[in-house]
């Protein structure tokens, strides 16, 4: 009777305790950060092609690669999810976290520990067993919410391992794509080259015919050939560049270069419209800046562990069992034991090492939202940056069309006067390393056009939301994903 009375009196302390528990030192709120009302790039006049970016969060979620409407890219990207291992090292990170969170949160409950035993002992022709069956809990209750800041903390942690996880993603598919449209760069600079080795042939036999019929010297001949000769060894060295970037693809897709054939192709003639969202957006948009917010909640929550430490530790113990011969009645009641016990520990003096912590847990804090509001400022300059790209480079490519279509007219020109002994070779040659140089240029705009496309997807966040980070309940059941994409696991 005794042991029932003292159990219930230890679970009515108990649910006292654990009701009129609370919560030392700051409940977090999410630091500010200084926010434009609107993109500066938006305000400035667009260039033909080009609209003001206006909201629309549909057009760049999942899978955002999808815009530029490519299968070859669309396959290469999806593999990094399947193979990539830097990937896999971060979601090996995330995995760690997550258990993390589950030790802490496992301090909430009792140790139950199970100790039976068994001796045997006499003396002369008799001997005596005794069975022990033998059992002790232990529980620390948390009234004053050190257990539930470090959960808190370790959650925090966690989630912004996730962010982290969804931002090495989102790198990798970038660098991908960035890769991919510079390869496709080259393959387009290599059939301008070939072209331009076509025209210089052609301009040869012309230097040839002009010296059979005595109206050219010898030196334009050898000119033409030399311009020619330039222009193929300069078509040779692209398909190392090529190789370069297929290589880093491939790497990147997680397979060895040796497993991956990627078909020619070549630029498309403009990169889609890619749409902005708000400025205030991006807070909820960039893993990084969900990253660097989850990081402050987590040393918010260390700051209530150090408050906590100021503040006596209360904890319960208890044990019971059964001993006696297992032959005879082991469960009467003079075999029965039990004990109950209620401690509390309070430290009087430790040379200032509490506040110290507090202090540390404290810069700390500050620390992170610093951290914080600068990856904030950074995400815009990455904004507005690619936004500046993206009217510039359009700018430019009109521009440089223009200068193309010049050029073009004076080699036309040059040559048409060379035939007819008006001018000399030295004209035309110079005419058609003007026309080269122009077509190499516009070609780099066009490349950098796309680049820059992909640029400002990644600076908008490609298409991740905040609100897909797991919550506590979600770290510590079953794993689920933390953004559109798959999961992934270190087993597989």
């Amino acid at each position: 009777m005794m042991s029932v009375l003292s159990l219930r009196l230890v679970g009515v302390l108990t649910l006292a305790g654990l009701t009129s528990a609370c919560l030392v030192g700051p409940d977090y709120a999410r630091p500010s950060a200084e926010t434009p009302l609107a993109f500066k790039e938006a305000a400035n006049s667009p260039a033909p092609g080009w609209r003001v970016a206006q909201p629309n969060e549909a057009t760049l979620r999942g899978d955002w690669w999808s815009v530029f409407r490519d299968p070859v890219l669309d396959g290469l990207i999806r593999a990094i999810d399947v193979d990539n291992q830097t990937l896999r090292q971060a979601l090996s990170r995330y995995e760690q976290a997550r258990a993390v969170v589950q030790r802490a949160r496992d301090q909430l409950f009792p140790t139950v520990l199970a100790a039976p035993s068994i001796r045997q002992s006499g003396g002369g022709s008799e001997a005596l067993t005794t069975l022990t069956l033998q059992g002790s809990a232990s529980w620390e209750l948390d009234l004053f919410g050190r257990i539930r800041r470090q959960i808190e903390s370790s959650t925090a942690s966690a989630q912004a391992s996730a962010a982290s996880l969804a931002l090495v993603r989102l790198t990798l598919q970038a660098e991908l794509a960035t890769n991919y449209f510079q390869l496709r760069y080259q393959e387009s600079l290599r059939r301008l080259l070939d072209d331009t080795v076509a025209g210089y042939k052609r301009s040869l036999v012309i230097t040839q015919n002009q010296y059979a019929a005595g109206v050219a010297a010898r030196s334009d001949v050898i000119t033409a050939q030399t311009q020619l000769q330039t222009t193929q060894a300069s078509a040779i060295a692209v398909e190392l560049r090529r190789a370069t970037f297929a290589h880093a693809i491939a790497i990147l897709s997680g397979r060895p270069p040796s497993e991956i054939t990627l078909p020619r192709g070549q630029l498309a003639a403009r990169p889609p419209a890619v749409p902005a969202s708000v400025p205030s957006a991006l807070l909820e948009r960039r893993p990084d800046i969900a990253q660097a917010e989850r990081l402050v909640q987590a040393q918010s929550a260390q700051i209530g562990v150090a408050v906590a430490a100021f503040y006596p530790s209360v904890s319960l113990s208890a044990s019971g069992g059964l001993s006696g011969d297992p032959t005879a009645a082991l469960f009467a009641a003079e075999n029965q034991f039990w004990s109950v016990t209620g401690a509390a520990t309070e430290v009087l003096f430790d040379g200032g090492a509490r506040s110290a912590a507090l202090q540390a847990a404290r810069a700390a804090y500050e620390a992170a939202v610093a951290t914080y509001r600068q990856t904030v400022l950074t995400a815009f300059r990455e904004v507005e940056d690619a936004l500046s790209g993206v009217r510039i480079l359009a700018l430019q490519q009109v521009a440089q069309q223009a200068a193309v279509a010049s050029a073009t007219r004076a080699v036309e020109i040059a040559l048409n006067e060379y035939r007819a002994g008006t001018q000399n070779y030295t004209t035309v040659v110079t005419a058609q390393a003007i026309e080269l140089s122009n077509r190499v240029a516009a070609l780099q705009i066009q490349a950098s056009r796309f680049t820059t496309a992909v640029a400002l997807i990644r600076a908008l966040g490609g298409g991740w939301d905040g609100r897909s980070l797991p919550a506590q309940g979600e770290l510590v059941a079953a794993r689920l994903p933390i953004d559109n994409g798959p999961v992934l696991h270190p087993d597989e």
